[in-house]
This record gives C-alpha cells, structure tokens and sequence, in this order.
C-alpha cells in the first residue's frame, strides 16, 4: 500500500496522511491516531527518502564516543542505550552510534555537516563540556543524559546525584556511624561531583569532618569496587560503611569483605546506587544490598520521547528532568559495630 491508496482508503488528503504520520500538531491527535492505526493495520510504512525529502529529518538519533572509552565493555551504557533504542523503536526512529578514534566532536561536526542524525544524545558530562558549547555554535538539537552548570539552556535528563550519597549518609549518620567511606565514579564526571559533595555535606551537618583517606575515584567496575574496598577495609582506623557509587561496585566490595572475614551487616554497612543493571541485582546479593534505586534502562526510554517532542518544537524548560531516587532499605546495613573501652 502506497501514500495514496492510504489517503484514499482514510478520506483524507495525502498531505494531511502524511504530516499525521510525522507527528505535526497542526493535526488532531484525533486523526494522527486513526491514521497511524490504519497505517499499522494495512502494513503501510512510508519511504523513508520521499519522509526525508517532505520533512526534512532523517529519523535518526546519534551517539557519539572514543574508540578508548570501551563503553560497550560498560553495563551502565548498555543499559541505558538498551532502553533508547527500545522506545526509539517504538517512535520509529533509529540509533545512530558512531565512534572516532581522534576527537569524539569531530564526529559531531560530521552530523552537522551531513545531516544523518535530527538530534545527539551526550552523556559522561564533565565540568569542561565543550562538546556542549560545540552543538549549540552548530545549532545542532541535542539532550544531555546528566547536568553542569549550565544546565538551564538546554535539555536533560539527570537524577538528583547529590542526593544519591546526601540521603544514605544521613541515615547511616543518625544510626550512629561517622566513619563512612565512599567508592565513587570518576572524579572529572558531574554525577560524580555531586555525589561527593553529598556525602562531604552530610558529615559536615553533623559536625563529622571528611576523612580523605575514605574517598576512592574510577570507574564503576567490578574490579575497582574490589580493589578501593581492600584498600580502605584495611586502614587501621577502618570505616564503618561504605557508599558505592553503582550496585557493580558494590559486588566487588562485598568480595574484599568475604576475603577479609569481615560480616556485612554487622561489622560494615553497605549501600549503592542502583541503576538495575541485569547482571546486578542488588536484592539477589548476600545479605540484599539497600541502594538508591532510578533504573538506567527507564531513562534511555524517557529521553528517547523527550527527543520526539524536542523536535516537534517544545519548551526547553519542558525538557529538563530531574529524578529523585528511592531509598531502599536491606539487610546490608545496621548499627556500626560496638567499640571496646
């Protein structure tokens, strides 16, 4: 089935098929739905050169990364590209992934030129984010997955990082610890930043001052949860708990604390954030691990919509979200262990 025969079939005019299928507002919800209804009923999907040439776009979403990042080594980014491209999908729009071996805003500047992608998608923000300041000189639509400061010109998606390590510091604080360590990510990343400044914040409502010696940095792996928790586990003036900045992180810890003897729970409290990744899930572990909980995969999906309404033309501040994560108390912690005399 062709565009006209559909527009036939509905009684409407192919221009007014057309701009239902592509979403315009200046088409009733009432008829975009009963076309695109018709539409899927009769197998009708539109030409995608003849859609580029009538609209414009390209129906493409682009990612862009170094070769040297590994991220598809990373469960975190595999997670949440999981959720883009399920709802992207379902907005029948593809992902576009390109990766440079040189500059990753040289592969910006690519898109721009070509035109192959409507809109970018950036994440891993760091406090100098040029890649930013570089879409915006190109007039290039993009969402960021994360914040900096300034964030009120343009769209995200975040969620509340201070409050990610602030929360469970003050709970931990108010059942008597003050020897809380953290494993956080990457020291130059926005979230993890914020995370620190939480925690940092936390000990000093409670007139608790910062230990240096109880903060670790890098990437939120398995192996570093493992290696940073060995090492503060092992100080003579040993933590009480331990923040870890992701759920895999933590399972590294909990390894360090099975090869040190030390119970969890009892001995050393242990909380995460938990960005439900498949091959780490915080309720199966032993004893269950209490986290921060805001899934990564719900907001590949969230941000994938807000990209279709982004370029059907609404209000950045329409497009700045801001999630605050659920506390979710488990068996890994408890009172910090008695101390003799």
């Amino acid at each position: 089935m062709n565009l006209k025969t559909l527009a036939n079939h509905l009684g409407l005019s192919q221009t007014t098929v057309s701009r239902a299928l592509n979403g315009y507002s200046d088409v009733s919800l009432a008829t975009r739905n009963r076309v695109a209804e018709a539409a899927k009923t009769y197998g009708y999907r539109p030409n995608v050169n003849a859609r580029r040439l009538a609209t414009g776009r390209s129906s493409v979403i682009g990612i862009a990364f170094p070769t040297d990042m590994n991220m598809f080594l990373d469960p975190h980014f595999i997670e949440f590209l999981t959720g883009l491209s399920e709802k992207a999908s379902e907005l029948d729009y593809d992902i576009m992934i390109s990766s440079s071996q040189s500059e990753e805003v040289d592969v910006y500047r690519r898109f721009a030129e070509k035109g192959t992608v409507d809109l970018v998608i950036l994440s891993n923000v760091d406090l100098s984010e040029e890649r930013i300041r570089l879409l915006q000189d190109l007039n290039m639509p993009f969402i960021v997955h994360g914040r900096t400061a300034t964030c009120d010109s343009y769209s995200y998606i975040d969620i509340d990082n201070y409050g990610v390590f602030h929360e469970p510091a003050k709970m931990l604080l108010e059942m008597g610890h003050d020897k809380i360590a953290i494993l956080n990510g990457h020291p130059n990343r926005v979230y993890a930043i914020d995370r620190f400044n939480g925690w940092q914040d936390a000990l000093k409502e409670r007139g608790v001052t910062p230990n240096p010696d109880y903060v670790r940095a890098g990437a939120m792996s398995e192996e570093n949860g493992y290696t940073f928790a060995m090492e503060i586990l092992q100080l003579e003036d040993r933590p009480t708990a331990l923040l870890c900045s992701s759920v895999v992180m933590a399972k590294g810890a909990y390894r360090a604390c099975n090869e040190l003897g030390i119970k969890i729970g009892s001995e050393v409290s242990i909380v995460a954030h938990d960005d439900n990744v498949p091959l780490a899930q915080a309720a199966d572990m032993d004893p269950p691990l209490t986290v921060t909980r805001s899934p990564l995969r719900d907001a590949g999906r969230e941000i994938a919509i807000m990209a279709m309404n982004y370029l059907k033309g609404a209000d950045i501040k329409e497009l700045q979200c801001l999630w605050h994560p659920e506390l979710i108390f488990r068996k890994s912690v408890g009172a910090p262990p008695r101390t003799n005399g």
